[in-house]
């Protein structure tokens, strides 16, 4: 590992170390939000309204169908924080070619299910009539950069699980600006409307998929890529899906249930749709901010638990426990003040800047609650604990979201986008509650059992 790219992650102040750590991660991911927003920026405002809404009612499907496959770089990352906090060169080396070959497979699979299943898929979502040949083109294309963005979400997510998250932001901002740039000219230059706005992502995602395999062809030590050494491990490739799987399951149903949710928005017509695509996409600036402290609890908590440096475990929570809050708590709030104005960049329409307010101002003044809630699950997942996070957030958030749609919201008096809304805040609440009686009974056992052995079964950690 590159030693100016490192962080100590074992022995240390833990809140600096986190700041460093998250800081970077969050600039990557406000970064990639700033270039997804330049798709719908340059379609709302040079291709029209019914291209915005095509481009954002894509974005629920798109992340239920990636989910899955996102949360096995969950388990990539987990397995080789824990092989390098333990200094397991050989495990670490075969856990990485494992998944870096497994994030190539698993793009091409979702090339094909995007490609062939988009119409299908879109209908059954309800997307407007009016928008929906717009909405399968956009689809079919961003779905040809599938094993462009596995592997670039594979190879970051191994960076930062030995605490490396700035050259993954260099690249990412390398390759956004190409993604801007491009967005302009192809919608603007070439008239080309949403499927300019999707070849662009696609030529972007393959430029930050080659920079991140090429730093990882140029490291030393375990960590170093050899093409000609790419090979699934069936080992490997168990432990990453006893943890990747559930987490990328319980992904997969969040996404479902607000693909759920999109639909119950869609039923209000396109302005409803319009709005709601830029406020979620305003939203999605918070919650990537929030995000990072999540990836840096997972990162943290995996290399000592794999180090055995069990009670600094609690500290890693605490600190990002307090990081998630303050970064929600202000960065929400500053969404809903300076919300018109936001919004207004995406769609000059008041029409759509009035929808869009009613999610601003329902889910981000109390966004802090699902940073909470996340941090809660990154720390569980880092000592091995998988399944029972998984069980909790699908029926606390999506199974009690879920009901909500299909009771509440269908009372007449109670049967608008406020209603539709108010289902994250009661659900985060409920679901937060659960997951830290859950993590304290798990730390205990962890901290009563320190001589145990290091990267243990999932399941049976779960039952120890």
């Amino acid at each position: 590992m590159n030693k100016k790219y490192e962080i100590d992650m074992c022995s240390g102040s833990v809140l600096g170390k986190m700041l460093l750590f998250a800081l970077p991660l969050m600039c990557s991911s406000i970064l990639q939000l700033l270039f997804n927003a330049a798709d719908i920026v340059v379609v709302g405002r040079f291709a029209g309204d019914n291209a915005l809404a095509a481009v954002g009612s894509n974005t629920a499907l798109i992340n239920l169908l990636t989910n899955i496959f996102v949360g096995l770089s969950v388990g990539s990352n987990v397995l080789t924080a824990q092989y390098y906090g333990a200094k397991r060169n050989d495990d670490l080396k075969e856990t990485v070619h494992t998944s870096m070959l497994l994030s190539l497979y698993c793009g091409l699979l979702l090339t094909v299910v995007g490609l062939v299943g988009a119409p299908m898929l879109l209908e059954l979502m309800k997307a407007p009539p009016e928008v929906l040949d717009l909405a399968v083109l956009y689809l079919r294309i961003y779905f040809l950069g599938m094993a462009s963005m596995m592997v670039y979400n594979f190879g970051s997510s191994i960076l930062r699980a030995v605490g490396d998250t700035k050259r993954p932001l260099y690249y990412l901002l390398g390759a956004g600006i190409v993604n801007v740039l491009l967005n302009l000219f192809f919608v603007i230059v070439c008239h080309l409307g949403v499927a300019g706005v999707a070849l662009a992502t696609v030529i972007s995602q393959t430029i930050s998929a080659f920079l991140v395999v090429r730093c990882l062809i140029k490291e030393q030590g375990g960590i170093h890529l050899e093409l000609k050494e790419l090979a699934i491990s069936r080992e490997k490739l168990g432990k990453i899906m006893q943890i990747g799987l559930p987490a990328g399951f319980q992904g997969t149903v969040f996404s479902l249930s607000n693909v759920v949710i999109q639909s119950a928005v869609n039923s209000f017509g396109n302005i409803a749709v319009a709005g709601n695509s830029a406020a979620a996409n305003i939203e999605g600036f918070v919650y990537m901010a929030m995000n990072a402290f999540h990836q840096a609890t997972i990162s943290f908590t995996s290399q000592n638990y794999g180090a055995r440096e069990y009670r600094r475990i609690y500290r890693i929570l605490f600190a990002g426990e307090l990081c998630v809050v303050a970064t929600g708590l202000l960065l929400g709030n500053l969404a809903v003040f300076f919300g018109d104005v936001l919004l207004g960049i995406y769609s000059p329409s008041a029409e759509v800047i009035a929808a869009g307010m009613v999610r601003l101002k329902v889910i981000c003044t109390l966004y802090a609650l699902c940073g909470v809630m996340d941090v809660l699950v990154g720390a569980l997942r880092g000592i091995g604990y998988s399944i029972i996070p998984m069980v909790v957030s699908l029926v606390g958030a999506c199974g009690l979201r879920l009901l909500w749609i299909a009771t509440v919201f269908r009372i007449p008096e109670y049967h608008s986008l406020f209603t539709v809304y108010l289902s994250y805040p009661i659900t985060w609440t409920i679901t937060l509650t659960v997951h830290a009686v859950t993590f304290a009974l798990a730390a205990r056992k962890v901290l009563r059992t320190e001589g145990a052995p290091v990267l243990k079964d999932s399941k049976r950690a779960e039952k120890s």
